[in-house]
């Protein structure tokens, strides 16, 4: 019975998400949905995307958190576009929590819409919001066998991006590894590694973004 009604769930979660992504199509709006741990980097790793693109797409952020504003405000002080939903303890986004977010949005002023999804690795990776790039972003600190403890969230998404790559000399990190442990999962998503901090390695995953909205 419980299969049944997470499948009810899903199914009603889905058909909102079509209509985001048909709403997002109409207005040429590129969506990502950005799915990290609490602290891997999400908000820097954005803020450090919007600094090296500069004019060549216009940016907006949804973003997620249990509670608060705080990373809302980081971006809103960067001069993009935001709009922030608290899930009041709710572990993930769902479609049409992000449906009433885009009704607010000045889509019209929009090339890139990023969603920093909540700090989840489990449940964040079974819902479609809409988006149009599944992106999870681990960090070195967080060790290279992360694809093997959450096969769900690195088999679901369509690239992989690493930060904190400045911490490598600092941190056990092999990246052989890590690239390993994705491969067995996730043979065909990119894998990016780079450090907001420093820039190293941004203009590749951004160059990537650039051609993959054409």
């Amino acid at each position: 019975m419980k299969v049944r009604i997470l499948e009810s769930i899903l199914s009603a979660n889905d058909g909102v998400a079509t209509a985001n992504r048909r709403l997002l199509d109409s207005r040429a709006v590129y969506c990502i949905n950005l799915m990290a741990s609490p602290g891997a980097g999400k908000t820097t790793f954005i803020l450090a995307m919007a600094r090296h693109l500069g004019g060549r797409l216009r940016m907006g952020v949804i973003e997620a958190d249990l509670a608060s504003r705080v990373d809302a405000d980081k971006v809103a002080a960067a001069g993009l576009p935001v709009l922030q939903i608290n899930t009041d303890g709710g572990c993930h986004l769902n479609a049409p929590q992000v449906t009433a977010a885009l009704e607010t949005m000045p889509l019209d002023d929009i090339d890139l819409l990023i969603i920093e999804n909540v700090g989840n690795l489990v449940c964040t990776a079974g819902y479609d919001l809409g988006e149009h790039l599944k992106l999870v972003l681990a960090s070195v600190p967080e060790g290279d066998d992360k694809p093997y403890k959450y096969p769900n969230m690195f088999g679901v998404v369509q690239a992989v991006v690493v930060t904190k790559t400045d911490l490598k000399p600092y941190i056990p990190f092999s990246s052989t590894e890590f690239a390993k442990a994705l491969r067995g999962i996730n043979p065909d998503a990119p894998l990016f590694e780079l450090s907001a901090t420093t820039g190293e390695g941004l203009d590749r995953w951004c160059e990537w973004l650039v051609k993959r909205l054409g």
